[in-house]
């Protein structure tokens, strides 16, 4: 006899650095794991905080007992360099005593005093079942940034990863098993689309934690439009500003420039998208920006030496880049450094930058790879109304100035993220993280995940009973009065 799961449909795992398939796991069944996280749930929520907490930091130290295998997976599923997944374990590490901390900050219980000598209790509930869904470029990090602090609030959690990273994601619900978390409590859901918009419109789910685009979190926002009982956070893209002026040391800035850009190929949320610079002065940036882009490694995520980029995570989006940078080309882009595919059945791209000053419809959108758009600008107002020219408002940066330039910068561009002679990526994890505009609904994640996990109880408490309405009532002896 054939075993069922052997016709079942499956979801198999292809290494983009290679083009073979890593991993396969049939596609799973939504309705039976809300079911098992459904009956979890109260279990859970009932278990003293005390016992979540230690509960998870058993599940810290079952990733790092296995952060070398673990490591080696996420690279090889993504592509990203083997030194980049080992950080990426250490975040999931890490969020835990993070997580710990924000909920005692932010979803702590206060008791104080009321009127007429009673207390005022403020506690919080968590939702019941999360979805989460992740992305693939942090297919570890980025959804435990959400199940960490769900599960800490007391919910049950059903996650499904992206279709493209479904291993990393099988393997970290597997180690939060490993940990003693009880199975129904995170759940998995194997699948590509399908399974996701399945998922995300279950109705025995009570809210949905989402990272990812920018055209996927517009269509859930108008989704959960008629289920405003239903708690929605939304981690989307960006298309980035770093702006330039007045820097002195030119190779620093080119520096942060570079890993702006082309950290983990350009595949992350927070890369710069848009160098903006004064009107002739990109050259005396430029020189040094092109000689680290041309001495940049991209090669398979294991080679040795460590190169600084991988591939883009399929062929699907390396032709999709290649499209995009051809468009704006065609528009009348001025190529500084072309975008290069060495192999066309492989999804590997050179850094590539773009002077798009003199396109006149430059498209607002998220090229989520190795694409760096130059635009000259004549001062730094202009630089600011730039910064600012895009729907998205996740981070930004200013490179050079002076702390007054950079107060001015703060206050007018529009992005959750803003710093200051500091690339625009590599937020760190004990601070809110989220956008404006299309990058967010204003559920900024990281160490705020504390406030969409759990929801904030007020009661007014008193020992004994009493009651009395001082106005609006007939007086006892009043004739008018009918006795029962």
């Amino acid at each position: 006899m054939t075993d069922a799961a052997d016709n079942a449909e499956k979801l198999v795992s292809i290494e983009p650095a290679t083009g073979e398939a890593i991993w396969e796991h049939p596609i799973g069944d939504v309705d039976a794991e809300v079911a098992a996280a459904r009956a979890a749930f109260p279990a859970w929520a009932q278990e003293p905080l005390a016992v979540r907490a230690e509960a998870l930091r058993r599940f810290a130290n079952t990733v790092r007992a296995h952060q070398n295998d673990f490591a080696d997976l996420i690279a090889r599923e993504t592509g990203k360099p083997l030194w980049e997944a080992l950080t990426e374990v250490e975040a999931v590490v890490n969020k835990v005593d993070i997580s710990i901390n924000a909920y005692s900050e932010r979803s702590s219980q206060h008791r104080f005093e009321g009127a007429l000598g009673a207390k005022v209790s403020l506690r919080h509930k968590p939702h019941g079942v999360l979805a989460v869904l992740g992305p693939y470029n942090f297919p570890a990090h980025l959804p435990n940034g959400h199940i960490v602090p769900a599960l800490l609030a007391g919910n049950a959690v059903v996650f499904k990863p992206s279709e493209k990273t479904s291993a990393t994601g099988m393997v970290l619900t597997k180690m939060f098993h490993e940990a003693g978390i009880p199975a129904g409590v995170v759940r998995c859901v194997i699948g590509g689309v399908e399974q996701g918009k399945a998922l995300a419109a279950h109705p025995e789910i009570d809210g949905l934690l989402f990272t990812g685009s920018a055209r996927a979190g517009v269509s859930l926002h108008k989704q959960f439009a008629e289920t405003p009982q239903k708690i929605l956070a939304l981690e989307m893209g960006g298309n980035n500003p770093i702006v330039v002026w007045d820097a002195g040391d030119t190779d620093a800035v080119a520096t942060i420039v570079a890993q702006s850009a082309f950290l983990s190929a350009g595949q992350r949320c927070s890369n710069a998208r848009r160098l903006i610079v004064k009107d002739g002065m990109e050259q005396k940036l430029l020189k040094p920006l092109l000689k680290i882009v041309d001495r940049m490694i991209v090669d398979h995520p294991l080679a040795k030496p460590a190169p600084f980029m991988g591939p883009v995570i399929d062929n699907i989006a390396a032709d999709q880049l290649e499209a995009a940078y051809a468009a704006l080309v065609a528009k009348g882009a001025t190529v500084i450094r072309p975008l290069e595919r060495r192999d066309p059945a492989l999804p590997f791209l050179s850094p590539a930058i773009l002077d798009v000053t003199d396109v006149a419809d430059r498209p607002d959108e998220e090229l989520f790879g190795p694409i760096l758009q130059v635009i000259r600008v004549p001062d730094f107002d202009a630089a600011i109304a730039e910064a600012n020219n895009t729907a998205y408002g996740l981070s930004a940066a200013l490179i050079g100035g002076s702390p007054e330039l950079f107060e001015r910068f703060w206050t007018f561009v529009h992005a959750g993220v803003i710093n200051w002679n500091k690339p625009t990526n590599g937020a760190p994890s004990n601070a809110p993280f989220g956008g404006v505009g299309l990058s967010g609904n204003h559920r900024p994640s990281a160490y705020y995940a504390a406030d969409y996990c759990a929801y904030p109880v007020v009661s007014s408490e008193a020992e004994q009973i009493r009651g009395a309405i001082a106005t609006g009532l007939r007086d006892w002896q009043d004739p008018n009065m009918v006795e029962d």
